[in-house]
């Protein structure tokens, strides 16, 4: 099968789906209902032994297929180069770490220095509050961060698409 990474983390999304819907369905048809009389005829209400017999097998078939996507997957992103010469996954990880600077970068550029009048029994003063960084600087790095993410973000996606061969 030709495929390429995008649309290999779109079938990994789909047997995934399907992996947790077997494992609900496979709990419930863990039992079989039957009714006994008192003078021993057995009454089967329900019978699910081949239904999970069949859902058990496809259960642990899809386990196995999610193993090798995820597999390929990552030996993928391991290969794969970026222009810069970081690996996918490299990437992807950077772009997490930017991420997580970059929420506090947008904590930081919206503080605002503040002052307060504090009055108490005998005294009345001013409390003041002053930002201790320049603002532009933390403003023009968070632009500079949006552009990297953005930037591996399109090489991550160009690289996501080239077509390989797999079996599955």
């Amino acid at each position: 099968m030709k495929t390429n990474l995008s649309n290999l983390m779109s079938i990994l999304v789909e047997e995934e789906r399907k992996f947790s819907s077997y494992a609900y369905e496979l709990r419930e048809h863990a039992y079989n209902t039957s009714t006994q009389e008192l003078d021993g005829t057995v009454n089967i209400i329900e019978d699910y032994k081949d239904t999970f017999t069949k859902e058990f097998k496809e259960y642990k078939e899809t386990q196995k297929k999610i193993t090798k996507i995820k597999s390929i997957i990552y030996e993928k992103n391991n290969s794969y180069k970026l222009p810069d010469g970081r690996t996918i996954q490299e990437a992807l990880v950077d772009n997490t770490n930017l991420r997580k600077m970059k929420n506090l970068y947008n904590f930081l550029l919206s503080q605002r220095s503040i002052k307060k009048r504090i009055t108490e029994v005998n005294n009345s003063y001013f409390e003041s509050k002053t930002i201790n960084y320049d603002i532009d600087k933390i403003e023009k790095e968070y632009e500079e961060l949006e552009k990297k993410i953005q930037d591996t973000d399109f090489e991550i996606s160009k690289l996501n698409s080239i077509e390989f061969e797999i079996d599955l």
